[in-house]
């Protein structure tokens, strides 16, 4: 009699041998398969999903077509640059190179992408990308790979156009950015980490994205179509494979969120680096600050729309056409103005000597103007303020001890901490020109204006190092 472990031993390894035979004999016998095969033939297996939406495949389609249309204009960019080595031991030794011999170098590589704009070779892309670089290649979609050279940079908007000497290119097509709307598609190409022509998909998160910190003048196109390093430069497409945005920034700290420069503010800037090789823009001659709601409110406005203007310089063409301190700008060249931002992007878009009309908010009325602008590049510099002279020894009911400057204004010594001053921003050292719209030359004047009976808000029109700025006080 075998025992009852020991038969329940046997059974087991029996039946273990019993099931590899079965497998052997199933994997060994003529037909049979490991998987299934959807071939959406009839007399086939069917696809485990058999009525897809024509939506979803229409929109699948879509994107197949633009990434194989508009492919074979993208190109990637490598750029290798020099950078001087310093040992942070020895970096403010005048010596250093006298015992160590030349300067030492190291070289950077950098990857990015762009897009053909003609078909002789001509190449948008960031100015980042090909910044300082010794040297440019790129790589087109049929794997030739071109030495480039740089045709001109704008780092104010981070665009530059490089050219290759080539014939017959595909090119892309610009498309209208004014026409986006939040919500549309949006496609990128790139190389991102050096993945060639990566496409990704998103929509348009929003618009008009500025006060970035990110270039000069930014005017953001918004997408979570994945951006990464390396495709700066690439473009941002419609559903209809037109060009309408540079791809050109992340946030580092989250995801989804990328940045590009709108096409319709890059052609301008294209066409003037191809023609000159640099960029040339109006000048008005204003210094402009956002218009707060305590501020609109202070110049009798009933919403904070367009951009104050807190300083004219003299002779500029802001003087020239009757633009004054204190105004603020609603509309230039027939569009309204939204801040201070959107006015800086306008002016700088508008051809130098173009005459063009705006309309400013002044007591309590909107006046029409009429100014021509100047080139930039010929404004003049602003003097330094004065120094601090005699001091007023008390602080007033603002919070603020005010001193005599050498120049026109009274000079902010202290701020008494919580005062009414110090919560509106008023900082030492702060030169106050102007109380309610009101030029102050001495204390004697400021003090004057101060202690005028009001409706319980004063306006003070600050200096600050080159800058004026106007703050809006609400007395306690």
């Amino acid at each position: 009699m075998i025992p009852g472990n020991t038969l329940l031993k046997r059974l087991t390894v029996f039946m273990a041998f019993a099931l590899l035979a079965t497998a052997t004999s199933c994997s060994d016998k003529p037909g049979s398969t490991l998987y299934l095969e959807s071939k959406r033939e009839p007399g086939q297996s069917e696809p485990p999903v058999k009525n897809v939406p024509g939506d979803i495949l229409a929109a699948q389609k879509a994107f197949s077509n633009v990434a194989l249309k508009v492919t074979p204009s993208v190109v990637n960019i490598s750029t290798v640059s020099r950078k001087k080595i310093v040992n942070p031991l020895f970096e403010i030794s005048p010596f250093f190179d006298d015992f160590f011999g030349a300067p030492q170098y190291r070289q950077n590589k950098s990857l990015g992408s762009g897009f053909i704009l003609s078909e002789d070779g001509f190449i948008v892309t960031n100015d980042h990308v090909v910044r300082d670089a010794e040297s440019i290649q790129v790589k087109l979609s049929n794997e030739k790979i071109y030495n480039a050279r740089i045709i001109g940079s704008d780092p104010k908007t981070d665009i530059a156009v490089i050219k290759i000497s080539a014939s017959s290119l595909p090119v892309a097509v610009l498309g209208d950015s004014e026409k986006l709307e939040v919500g549309q598609w949006a496609i990128a190409i790139g190389n991102p980490f050096g993945l060639d022509r990566t496409v990704t998909v998103g929509i348009i998160s929003a618009k008009g994205r500025t006060n970035m910190g990110i270039e000069t003048y930014e005017n953001f196109i918004q997408t979570d179509a994945s951006i990464n390093p390396g495709n700066s430069g690439g473009p941002l497409l419609n559903i209809y494979g037109e060009v309408v945005g540079i791809n050109t920034a992340i946030v580092a700290a989250g995801q989804g969120i990328g940045f590009a420069i709108p096409v319709s503010m890059a052609k301008p800037v294209i066409t003037q680096l191809v023609k000159n090789g640099s960029v040339s823009r109006g000048y008005l001659g204003v210094t402009i600050q956002p218009l707060t709601e305590e501020l609109a409110r202070s110049f009798g406005m009933a919403e904070p729309k367009g951009a104050l203007v807190n300083e004219v310089l003299r002779g500029s063409p802001a003087d020239r056409g009757g633009i004054r301190q204190g105004d603020i700008i609603t509309f230039f060249n027939g569009k309204e103005v939204n801040d201070s931002s959107h006015l800086q992007r306008m002016v700088a878009e508008t051809p130098i000597g173009a005459r063009t009309d705006l309309k400013v908010f002044r007591d309590g009325r909107e006046l029409t103007l009429s100014v021509v602008l100047a080139s930039a590049e010929n404004a003049p510099r602003k003097a330094s303020p004065g120094e601090k002279r005699k001091s007023s020894g008390q602080a007033d009911r603002l919070g603020i001890i005010a001193g005599d400057g050498d120049a026109e204004g009274v000079v902010v010594l202290a701020v008494a901490p919580g005062s009414i001053a110090e919560e509106a921003g008023i900082r030492e050292g702060d030169i106050i020109v102007g109380v309610n719209r009101v030029q102050v030359k001495n204390i004697q004047e400021y003090r004057r204006m101060i202690g005028r009976p009001g409706d319980g808000a004063l306006t003070l029109l600050v200096r600050r190092g080159e800058a004026n700025i106007y703050f809006a006080l609400r007395l306690k």
